[in-house]
C-alpha cells in the first residue's frame, strides 16, 4: 500500500504500527487556528471525539487495512465537523493531518476527497482542504427540502400504523435524550440521526432512509457565525422526539406536522 500504516486491534487493544515500526497515537490534539493551512491540532491537546474507541467493533474480525484506517478517520473528521473543531473557513493541510492522526497521507487524501463529495469540505490547490461555509440560507433550504420529503411520509404513516409501532421507538428517543444531557453535540448528532432514520425506516422506503440521512447529515454543520449548540439547547432538540412519538401514536396529525417542522428549522440553529 505504499506506505500506508497499519491499523488492527488485539485483544481490545487498539495499535498502530507506522513505517518504521513505531506507534502512534490516533487523533492527538485539537485543531490549529492561526496560519493558513492547519494541522489537525496542537501537540498535547487530546481532541473531543477523535480517537475516541477507534478499534470498538473490529476485534471480532480483520478488515482491509486501507478500508479500515480511511473509515476511522472519516468518521473522526465528520465528528470533528460537527463539534466545531475543524473551523468553517478554515484551511487543513493533508499531510498535517495525517501526521496528527498517525497514518500515511493517503487514508486521509481519500476520507478527505468524500468530504469534498459531501459538500463539507473543498480542496485548495497546494494547500489541503478547506471547509465549507454556509449561510444561514444553505440551512433554511435543507429544513425545507427535508420537510418536503419526511412529513407527507410520517403524516401518511400516522394514519395507519397502530399507536404501539410508534413506542417502539421510545428507547431511541430516551437515548437521544441520555446523550443530548452530556454535552456532546458529535455524540448526539449520531444519536439523533439515529432516531430519525428508524423513525422513516418504518415506511420501508430505503432509499428515502439514505437520503434524508445524508441532508440530516449537512444540517448538522454549523456556520461560521451560528452560536454553538449548548447542553440545553440539545436537550430541548431531544425532548421533541418524545413528543413526536405521543402526537404520531395519538394520530394528530396537525401536531405532527407542526413538531416536525420545527424540529427541521431548530436543528439548523
Amino acid at each position: 500500500m505504499h506506505g500506508d500504516r497499519c491499523e488492527h486491534v488485539q485483544h481490545g487493544e487498539h495499535v498502530q504500527h507506522g513505517e518504521h515500526g513505531e506507534r502512534g497515537e490516533y487523533g492527538r490534539g485539537a485543531p490549529g487556528r492561526g496560519g493558513h493551512a492547519h494541522a489537525y491540532g496542537a501537540a498535547g491537546a487530546p481532541a473531543a471525539g477523535v480517537g475516541v474507541g477507534v478499534g470498538v467493533g473490529v476485534a471480532a474480525r480483520r478488515m482491509p487495512t486501507r478500508y479500515s484506517v480511511r473509515g476511522q478517520v472519516l468518521d473522526a473528521l465528520r465528528k470533528a465537523l460537527v463539534s466545531g473543531e475543524l473551523i468553517p473557513g478554515e484551511v487543513y493541510s493533508g499531510p498535517a493531518l495525517a501526521e496528527r492522526f498517525g497514518v500515511s497521507a493517503t487514508p486521509v487524501r481519500e476520507a478527505m476527497q468524500q468530504l469534498v463529495a459531501e459538500g463539507a469540505v473543498e480542496a485548495v490547490p497546494n494547500r489541503g482542504f478547506r471547509v465549507t461555509s454556509r449561510s444561514a440560507r444553505d440551512l433554511a433550504e435543507l429544513a425545507e427540502v427535508r420537510g418536503l420529503l419526511e412529513v407527507p411520509v410520517l403524516l401518511r404513516l400516522a394514519r395507519t400504523l397502530p399507536a404501539a409501532r410508534w413506542r417502539e421507538l421510545l428507547p431511541l428517543a430516551e437515548t437521544a435524550e441520555a446523550v443530548a444531557r452530556g454535552g456532546d453535540r458529535a455524540a448526539y448528532a449520531e444519536a439523533d440521526r439515529a432516531f430519525h432514520r428508524a423513525l422513516l425506516g418504518l415506511g420501508g422506503n430505503r432509499q428515502l432512509v439514505t437520503v434524508t440521512d445524508e441532508l440530516h447529515r449537512r444540517a448538522q454543520w454549523p456556520t461560521p457565525d451560528a452560536p454553538v449548540r449548548r447542553t440545553e439547547d440539545l436537550v430541548a432538540d431531544a425532548a421533541e422526539h418524545v413528543a413526536l412519538l405521543d402526537a404520531l401514536a395519538a394520530r394528530d396529525l396537525p401536531a405532527v406536522e407542526s413538531l416536525l417542522r420545527g424540529h427541521y428549522t431548530g436543528a439548523a440553529h
